[in-house]
């Protein structure tokens, strides 16, 4: 794969324009109107381009992300072009679920999501997004390949499914279906485009995503829509500009013990996709970044009522799920009935659930002094709700 990667490298701009025709033919879409949204992703593949280490694989997997991304696009604005109708669907009081990664988020979503009354969205759904009444055919079809991806990446990297599993079927996060964000930071070291994120106007991005959703919605019975990513951290302004009588679920946990975690697991997806790295470097990165989103998070949430936001301790939550959940349930106005507990058991005794990988800070030139200064008095505030 490597010489048909560096060629497509050394002409990204060329390679951009293939993809765009791809995709509108796969999504029976157009790409006329979309121009703003394309020149950001002709940006990205430049800066993924840019990258020196990228392997091959690691590029091809990429551009097959993009690609993904730009035909689900297309799609949806072609059925809300057939149907405007869709654009009238509310989406009403959303929970949404963030917190820094590795803090249970998954645990809490999963279980959020399970009463007859709320409605996540699917990996697969995320990813092809189309109306309820689609073929069947069709639907299986997407499903095949978005097991296919998961696959790819499990085959490649044998202890992601204990890190974190990817499951079409099962509830994902925002990320898979919002254009832009620290996501594709995840794999390759792009500074261009962390600096672009800065200065990102990501409003139109919630915008869509609320799209992805009400095309999801149209013709079913509309229920309580639980979403969830750690990088609406930083982005909870826009959120609620867009969804503004969601609630927020924030999970809250020792950021020394995150920052480790977390790293691991970049080092996992950097290894894949890159020949050469340094643990040191994604150490640095992904430290100054949680922080960044922390601190975004922390200063918005003093702008918010207080019942607006529902903090929960990662600590407190694993600890005693059965006692924690029936409360956090109350305080976002829901109900814990006996399903709910089945489903809890279901839940604790999947693999993903299980945190088995060992990790180190020292491994990428962090300890916890530095962890402390880049969260300034946040680990005292985790402590205190042990």
């Amino acid at each position: 794969m490597r010489p048909a990667s560096d060629r497509q490298r050394g002409d990204a701009d060329a390679l951009f324009d293939k993809m765009i025709r791809q995709a509108e033919a796969a999504s029976g879409g157009t790409a006329a109107g979309d121009e703003a949204f394309l020149e950001e992703y002709r940006f990205l593949v430049r800066q993924v381009a840019r990258v020196d280490s990228a392997s091959a694989l690691g590029w091809m997997g990429i551009v097959g992300d993009i690609r993904g991304r730009m035909t689900n696009r297309f799609r949806v604005r072609r059925l809300i072009a057939e149907n405007p109708a869709i654009l009238d669907e509310p989406i009403e009081r959303p929970i949404v679920v963030t917190g820094m990664p590795r803090t249970a988020t998954t645990l809490a979503h999963k279980i959020l999501a399970w009463p007859e009354e709320n409605r996540a969205p699917l990996m697969w759904e995320l990813q092809a997004t189309d109306r309820a009444d689609v073929d069947e055919k069709v639907r299986r079809g997407r499903i095949k390949v978005a097991t296919r991806s998961a696959n790819f990446g499990h085959v490649f990297s044998p202890v992601l499914p204990q890190i974190h599993a990817m499951e079409p079927l099962s509830p994902e996060e925002c990320v898979f279906a919002l254009p832009h964000g620290r996501n594709w930071l995840v794999c390759f070291r792009m500074p261009g485009y962390r600096d672009w994120l800065s200065t990102h106007d990501f409003q139109p991005d919630y915008e869509y995503y609320k799209q992805v959703l009400q095309v999801l919605q149209y013709g079913t019975q509309r229920r309580r829509w639980v979403l969830k990513s750690p990088y609406h951290l930083e982005h909870l302004d826009v959120l609620l500009k867009v969804f503004p009588d969601a609630k927020i679920m924030w999970t809250h946990r020792d950021p020394n013990t995150v920052i480790g975690s977390w790293c691991s697991l970049m080092e996992t997806g950097v290894a894949l996709c890159n020949r050469t790295y340094d643990p040191h470097v994604i150490g640095k990165d992904w430290l100054e970044m949680l922080a960044q989103m922390v601190n975004a998070g922390r200063d918005m949430r003093t702008k918010l009522p207080r019942d607006r936001v529902v903090d929960v301790s990662y600590h407190q939550l694993t600890a005693n799920p059965h006692e924690e959940l029936p409360g956090i349930f109350k305080r976002l106005e829901m109900d814990w009935t006996a399903r709910d507990e089945g489903n809890l058991e279901t839940v604790l005794a999947r693999p993903g659930m299980k945190r088995g990988h060992e990790y180190s800070l020292g491994h990428y030139g962090l300890d916890p002094d530095k962890v402390d200064a880049a969260f300034g008095d946040y680990a005292r505030m985790v402590n205190s709700m042990r």
